[in-house]
């Protein structure tokens, strides 16, 4: 039997966190499901799904404070999978969002996903300078979930309203 948690660990960013992070959760026998990891400035973030056989739980807090004795933020809750994912009542959508970079762009697309009860389950968004002119370029890719019983034109439309209120291109797919 297994248990589930989300690691988090931030801190400086350096050679050798994620070989040093995984061999610890290997110790205990863990798997790695799901993960995201990435440089943010001068600082590395790790977001990982975590499987640990329930005879090396106990061992889970130890790993966790011998990581954060060498610089890091690190947490592990316990986590449980989710019901209503699997069972159809959701439907996933691509939103990808690209355009100037200016202040509000991720509020105002996360504000008219929530307004109608569409959940993000996955958002990535980078900002990189346009070929000529060097002018940051924000992009945003998104997987959303929506509620099957919800009017796709009606949810769509606001978005890209939203999109056009904020000056960027958007594209939304079903998968």
């Amino acid at each position: 039997m297994h248990k589930s948690f989300v690691l988090t660990l931030t801190g400086k960013e350096r050679v050798g966190v994620v070989e040093e992070t995984t061999a610890a959760l290997l110790e205990l026998g863990a798997n790695i499901e799901t993960s995201k990891m990435t440089r943010l400035g001068g600082e590395f973030a790790m977001l990982m799904l975590v499987s640990v056989p329930e005879r090396t739980v106990d061992a889970l807090a130890s790993i966790v404070e011998r990581l954060a004795k060498t610089g890091y933020q690190v947490t592990a809750t316990t986590t449980e999978p989710l019901q209503d994912s699997a069972s159809g009542l959701r439907v996933p959508y691509q939103v990808i969002v690209q355009g100037a970079d200016h202040e509000g762009i991720v509020h105002e697309i996360a504000a008219n996903l929530a307004h109608f009860g569409i959940n993000i389950e996955t958002m990535d968004t980078f900002v990189s300078p346009a070929a000529v002119s060097g002018m940051p370029l924000f992009s945003m890719i998104a997987t959303v979930e929506v509620p099957c019983d919800l009017e796709e034109g009606a949810w769509t439309e606001k978005l890209r309203k939203a999109a056009t209120d904020t000056n960027v291109d958007i594209t939304i797919t079903a998968l």
